[in-house]
């Protein structure tokens, strides 16, 4: 009779742990339970296989064939010729870069005299095919590869001026030009000038000799292109190995 009461008492406490592992099937598994106290062949080391058979799921298809996919992207990526390629700043090249890894950006800077030149390099523009639309000399243009620049030559304590400058190989454009006050708060609105293209062209052509003279020329925008470009390659291949990790976890 005690021990018909111990046998109770035990299967009461085993019972509950099943019911929770095993979920809608928790009549069949109970009476083996039960079944297994009796023979005494019911064990502690029992409870963690049956807690983990609940708690383990399997991949669904879906991600396996998404992790396929992204690992053969990312082999054609390592397998391009723009991969990990290694650009030689040319000894000319007036500007310190500063490239950090995950950033679209790059940040190049320099003293010029008495002035402090900032530039802030976005990735390239790359163009695949023709485009016949347009003029002569505007459909050259779209049809050559390209990197956006924000150029900053400021004097100390004093206002700076802000180009935004437009590089194709050989060539540069300056597309915008304002004149900038640190001090001012960056939601104010100021008149920041005519288009470029419709100053003067002897204007035009001044502020080109100007930034120039401070380093912004086709010998180093022709450089920052490749280099910018094997940043990019950098970049969207560390972008599919993030992505791979998130699916795998």
């Amino acid at each position: 009779m005690a021990f018909g009461n111990v046998l109770r008492r035990s299967a009461s406490a085993v019972v509950p742990l099943a019911i929770r592992a095993i979920g809608g099937q928790r009549y069949h598994h109970c009476s083996a339970l039960l079944s297994a106290v009796n023979h005494r062949t019911l064990s502690r080391s029992s409870f963690p296989s049956i807690l983990q058979y609940s708690s383990t799921s399997k991949r669904p298809s879906s991600d396996a064939s998404l992790l396929r996919v992204i690992e053969t992207e990312i082999k054609c990526a390592q397998e391009s010729e723009d991969h990990d390629q290694v650009n030689d700043v040319p000894d000319a090249f007036p500007f310190k870069i500063e490239d950090n890894p995950g950033q679209q950006t790059i940040s190049l800077s320099r003293d010029y005299q008495s002035e402090s030149v900032l530039v802030e390099v976005h990735m390239p523009d790359l163009v695949t095919g023709d485009n016949d639309d347009g003029d002569d000399d505007d459909t050259e243009k779209s049809n050559q590869s390209s990197i956006p620049l924000v150029v900053r030559v400021s004097k100390k304590n004093g206002p700076c001026l802000e180009f935004g400058v437009t590089a194709f190989p050989d060539e540069i454009s300056i597309d915008s030009l304002s004149v900038k006050d640190p001090q001012n708060s960056e939601d104010q609105i100021f008149y920041e000038g005519p288009d470029f293209s419709d100053l003067d062209e002897n204007l035009q052509k001044a502020f080109h000799k100007y930034l120039e003279i401070r380093g912004i020329k086709p010998s180093a925008t022709n450089f920052l292109h490749e280099y910018m470009i094997n940043k990019d390659s950098r970049e969207y291949t560390m972008w599919l190995k993030n992505l791979k990790k998130f699916v795998e976890a």
